[in-house]
Parts: structure tokens; sequence; C-alpha cells
């Protein structure tokens, strides 16, 4: 679930399914996929327009392709950024998963696939790109730290992507660095992550600490001001009143809660 809404005074109420909705997911080998993106969620990639793809069938959630359109634009790679991968069905990563294997081996395998089931990839939020005009590894191209591939990496944050596997994160993420696959999150959050210089599994942990009880994480940038709140889901999932905002989005974590991020313009 991602609800955005414009609101003044709404209340909320949310299910248990909802945990499992949402751009802020935490998928990993302990928090498998359980709510498949719905065919009008995604899009295919080709209809951007505005670079390269190693293979026309690519889908991504449809506001994650908005946005890494924009991201490639803004990074001057319209023809030296290729998507490599996006959207995977289960039994597509079972296959990239079990060829790995035979031919990389169980180790290659387990530090750069993810098991079947526990991929970002099947959530349709996840993309590898890739260095175009190259020969690229399907399964870690190359994605250098010069020309449109750093500006990409420089810029990624302000359009709501995340490099999800980055290095030193490698014992709490289990899978190692990956300067190809990122992640679609949202602003303001990917903003956070990028400056605290957390990986996901961090930064979600962290936000738990911003209840209703304790109060709300804030920041602000781009003449907004966003407040961010962590409810936990009851048996039922739960109810909250929310204070007077412009807007307001909501994801479940994969995990056990909802993340809240309320939206008002910052005063000028």
């Amino acid at each position: 679930m991602n609800k955005e809404q414009h609101a003044r005074r709404v209340r909320l109420e949310l299910s248990r399914d909802d945990i499992h909705r949402g751009k802020l997911l935490l998928v990993n080998r302990n928090h498998p996929v359980v709510a498949q993106p719905s065919d009008d969620e995604l899009e295919p990639a080709l209809k951007a327009g505005c670079f390269a793809l190693l293979e026309d069938r690519i889908l991504l959630e449809s506001e994650c392709l908005k946005m890494l359109a924009s991201l490639i634009k803004a990074a001057g790679g319209e023809t030296d950024i290729m998507a490599v991968s996006g959207y995977r069905t289960r039994q597509e990563q079972e296959e990239i998963y079990e060829t790995s294997l035979a031919e990389n081996g169980p180790l290659y395998t387990s530090q750069y696939v993810a098991y079947p089931g526990c991929s970002e990839h099947q959530t349709g939020l996840a993309v590898d790109v890739g260095l175009a005009g190259t020969p690229l590894d399907f399964i870690a191209p190359a994605f250098p730290d010069e020309g449109a591939c750093l500006a990409f990496k420089q810029k990624a944050a302000d359009y709501g992507f995340i490099q999800r596997y980055k290095e030193g994160k490698e014992s709490i993420t289990s899978i190692a660095c990956e300067p190809w696959h990122f992640r679609y999150v949202g602003t303001p959050h990917s903003q956070l992550i990028q400056e605290m210089d957390l990986c996901l599994e961090e930064y979600l942990a962290f936000i738990k600490t911003f209840t209703p009880q304790n109060g709300c994480l804030t920041w602000s940038g781009n003449g907004e001001i966003c407040d961010i709140l962590y409810v936990e889901a009851g048996g039922q999932g739960a109810s909250i009143q929310l204070p007077d905002c412009d807007a307001f989005a909501v994801s479940g974590n994969n995990m056990d809660g909802y993340i809240i991020t309320m939206t008002r313009r910052a005063a000028t």
C-alpha cells in the first residue's frame, strides 16, 4: 500500500495486509516477498523511451520507472546508461539462482544473487543498471565511478533511489557490494538514508524509534517539511489519527508495521 493523498485530520485504518505493500518494504532472506505487484502497478520500461534496455520486456513499478527516467536524464545518461534488469517473477528469480549455482558456484551465488522469494526485483522497485556499449554481465554489470554513471550515483537520492548494497554493510544485508543495484524508496527516505550512510535494514530500525508516543522524525528540503512516523501493527492492523498535513504517504515495512510520511509546505 502506498497511499498518497491530500488531507487534513485524516484517520487511517490500516490492515495487516498493508504491512506488505508500499515503497519501503524490507526484502531479504529473513523477510521474503509476501505481496506481488499487480499488473496495473507495473509498466514496460520501454515506455520511458529515454534510456537503453538490455531487453525490451523489462518492467518496473510505475513511479519507480518515472523517477528512473528523470534520474537518467538528470545524469545525462540517455545513451550511456542501460537498464539491465527490473521486475522478476519468482520463477525468473529461481532460474537465475539455479543458473548461477551451476555456472558460478554457491559462494558467488550467495553473495550476488538473492534467494528466490527474497529478491527486491520481485517488487518491481529494484533496477540493475550498467554502462551501455560494453559487454554486460547480467548478474554484475559494470557501472563505473565516472561519466554519466557517476552522475547517476551522485543524484540518485534526490530522485528517490538508494544503492541498496554498499561496501561495509555486507554483514547486515548478507549481499556483497553491488554498485549497479538501485532500489526505489522515494524521497525523503532516500535522502535520509544517504545523509546517515545507512542501509535499508538500519534505516527501518532507526525509523521505529519515531512513534506516536515519542514523536515524528522531521526532515526539511525542497521547500517542504516531512514528518515521518512508525506505527506498529496490532492483531487487526492499526488505526491512527494524523495531524494536519498537506499530503501523506503510507508504506508497510514488510515486517511489523507502517511508515507514515506527512508533508507540509515550508513557510516562506
